[in-house]
């Protein structure tokens, strides 16, 4: 039977079967939220403690994996805790339901559980964390927003729930109160990988290219046992603020040395690559053979369909590096699964957005620009329905803009580009692209 209910590091009871788990269960709980590796070692613990708060938690680092084995090797954990739940308490039944929900595919389920428990405990922020992932995969940036806000008065204390709440505040435009929450959760741990990241998101929104890149530098020396994906995407933006000022020697050096590398198997280590790498040839760089690798590991992912995010960019991966069989494999893969959804927003999103997306990334790739900008410009307006941030979608727009170029369809470019500059003063390369738009179109530098 289970021990008299012991606390986590956050004051939630929890009930271990064996209390030597506690430890590990505190590094999941402090790792989840702070992004640092040391999650994990929960894992360890798995074969000698049935406690349904240690299975769930195994089970999710499994699916957060993002692939198509995530459910089936989650599967084995996630029994396990529904088996000893009637032992726990109600707030671990809560999050092992919410775990069993994503593990069976049924993300409205899994979302609704996760915010009625940040309503009733809002001091179990590895559940917020967890309800904050779907729902940016979603594109309910709202909600990312109002789920935090709902543990705010209770753990206020934490830093790490402003930096959720900054990355809310920041993904709803609003930009102030972000970079208030990102600066609150620095002030109170130097450390806050998270809240770095949503400060570069808005330093790169409100075009202070120059700050936002010193800012990165300066707390870079922080970014010490962190996951990958946290580590390599801090650098990733580190990368965007040096791209923007033409810096590509630079964006170059830090591709090789942070953001491609750390653990080539997992998908946003991947997507990093994907988006860094397409962004500098956009800018007109040459990459060299660095698409090689990346598309190695691109190439296993033909039927994964675990986020229309993440497929998107596989294929626009598999089909700069020139692997055009598997990229069109990948393409027709998706119009069948998109086919094949019956929960009604998945099959909207994957029908409606993904799609399109996946022809006219095709398109572009294989210089097929009229129907680049055609299938693009039916995606973009709806483009957030896929997930992701702001920043990382952005690269569907550079691609949309290059095909309307290469198109020559200038006046819809400088219609597009114009406004860009205006609000990123500060940056080289549209500056460098505007100048080649108003020579194209005869009128003033």
């Amino acid at each position: 039977m289970p021990r008299p209910a012991q606390t986590d590091s956050l004051g939630n009871p929890v009930t271990l079967h064996d209390s030597a788990s506690l430890p590990a269960l505190n590094d999941f709980v402090e790792g989840f939220i702070a992004c640092e590796a040391r999650a994990v070692n929960v894992l360890l613990h798995a074969a000698n403690d049935p406690s349904a708060l240690v299975q769930a938690y195994c089970a999710a680092l499994h699916m957060f994996a993002e692939s198509a084995h995530g459910p089936a090797n989650a599967r084995p954990f996630i029994d396990r805790a529904l088996a000893d739940a009637p032992h726990a308490t109600e707030r671990e039944q809560r999050f092992v339901a919410a775990v069993a929900a994503w593990v069976n595919g049924d993300l409205p389920h899994a979302m609704a559980l996760h915010e009625e428990q940040a309503r009733l405990h809002p001091r179990d922020l590895a559940s917020l964390k967890l309800g904050q992932y779907h729902l940016f995969n979603r594109g309910n940036s709202p909600g990312m927003l109002r789920i935090a806000l709902q543990a705010a008065p209770a753990a206020a204390d934490v830093p790490y729930l402003h930096g959720m709440l900054a990355f809310g505040w920041e993904q709803c435009h609003r930009l102030p109160e972000a970079e208030a929450a990102a600066r609150h959760a620095i002030a109170l741990c130097r450390k806050e990988p998270w809240a770095h990241h949503a400060l570069a998101h808005v330093m790169l929104t409100q075009g202070r290219i120059r700050e936002g890149g010193d800012f990165m530098a300066s707390v870079s020396d922080t970014w010490t046992d962190l996951n990958s994906f946290m580590v390599t995407h801090n650098w990733w933006h580190q990368a965007l603020f040096l791209l923007e000022q033409d810096r590509h020697a630079e964006v170059l050096a830090l591709y090789d040395s942070q953001v491609w590398g750390v653990v080539k198997e997992y998908t946003q280590d991947q997507i990093n690559a994907v988006s860094l790498l397409a962004r500098l040839e956009l800018a007109g760089v040459d990459v060299g053979n660095r698409w090689a690798d990346v598309s190695d590991h691109l190439a296993l992912r033909l039927a994964d369909h675990v986020l229309p995010f993440l497929d998107l960019q596989y294929l626009y991966g598999l089909a700069r590096a020139g692997r055009m069989e598997a990229a069109r494999t990948l393409h027709n893969n998706i119009a069948a699964y998109a086919a094949s959804r019956t929960e009604a927003h998945e099959r909207t999103v994957w029908q409606q957005v993904c799609v399109p997306a996946a022809r006219g990334l095709l398109a572009h790739a294989q210089g097929h620009w009229a129907t680049a900008v055609e299938k693009l410009g039916v995606a973009l307006p709806r483009l957030v329905e896929i997930g992701g941030s702001h920043a990382q979608r952005d690269l569907f727009h550079q691609i949309w803009l290059d095909a309307l170029q290469r198109n020559g369809q200038w006046a819809a470019v400088q219609n597009v580009l114009q406004p860009l500059v205006n609000a990123q003063p500060e940056s080289v390369r549209l500056a460098r692209q505007v100048r080649a738009v108003n020579a194209a179109l005869d009128l003033p530098a």
